[in-house]
């Protein structure tokens, strides 16, 4: 609609064994399961590069099998977010855009930085770790998402800082990580991390039409009503935003069922 952002959702990944038959058909070949995934959700969270660089030639092929419209978030690596002193990662960064994320070109979305839960913030050297993020490579605009896990950062200046650097802070439905849903990018990163396998959706109809609704509202520019602000005094502006929203939870086998559902959901809200 054109007066609300695009709202995408996936799961984590595509490579998971527990999905053949279940999410996957059974004879469906592993080498096509890229192809398949990304026609079935809008979105997917790249792991892989969380662990290891992929060669520029890898990502761009990742973007030549999915459909026009479908987007890859690419989480950081963790020698990047893994340092004491966050200041100094310019030489991690450096090899972690040396993938060319920007061979994926209107197919990539926000790249994902996650923290340590034993990460404090502090603010003078998480700024400077927000000075070395760029902002586009080769012409392609690069989002930034923020996933924190200490509940240092349930702080107004923490807000603030991301705010000003037009990075999201990620909101986290999770069992122990800090809950913060203050906008502070043109964009919402939303990770749903409480699913239940037992479901076939992974959340329960209510709790889906609940995330749905919330989805809309984002998507409008406003703020859900009920989600925990680190600054409840803080208003944003109101825009159209683009929502990006994962279901991670642990075991993940319902997780591309609960995307699709969730899809599903927003498509009938109108």
């Amino acid at each position: 609609m054109a007066n609300r952002g695009i709202i995408r959702s996936g799961m984590g990944g595509w490579n998971f064994e527990p999905w053949q038959g279940v999410f996957y058909p059974e004879d469906l070949p592993k080498k096509r399961q890229l192809e398949y995934a990304t026609r079935q959700v809008t979105t997917i969270e790249v792991n892989a590069t969380y662990y290891r660089g992929q060669k520029p030639e890898t990502v761009a092929g990742w973007g030549a099998e999915a459909p026009d419209g479908f987007v890859f978030s690419i989480k950081g690596n963790r020698f990047v977010t893994n340092k004491k002193v966050l200041g100094s990662a310019a030489d991690s960064l450096s090899k972690f855009f040396a993938q060319q994320l920007s061979g994926l070109g209107p197919k990539l979305g926000p790249i994902l930085w996650q923290f340590a839960p034993t990460k404090k913030f502090e603010a003078d050297d998480f700024e400077e770790f927000l000075k070395l993020l760029p902002a586009e490579e080769n012409g392609v605009r690069l989002r930034h998402a923020l996933e924190v896990r200490h509940e240092s950062f349930i702080d107004p200046a923490f807000v603030e800082l991301a705010a000003a650097y037009g990075a999201a802070i990620v909101y986290a439905d999770h069992f122990a990580y800090p809950a913060i849903a203050d906008v502070t990018a043109d964009f919402i990163y939303a990770r749903l991390q409480t699913g239940d396998d037992s479901i076939p959706t992974a959340y329960s109809p209510d709790a889906m039409d609940a995330w749905a609704k919330r989805a809309i509202t984002w998507a409008e520019g406003g703020v859900p009503d009920g989600l925990p602000l680190a600054a409840p005094d803080r208003r944003p502006e109101q825009k159209p935003r683009d929502v990006f929203l994962y279901f991670i939870h642990e075991g993940k086998i319902r997780a591309p069922h609960a995307a699709i559902d969730f899809l599903n959901r927003v498509e009938k809200a109108g």
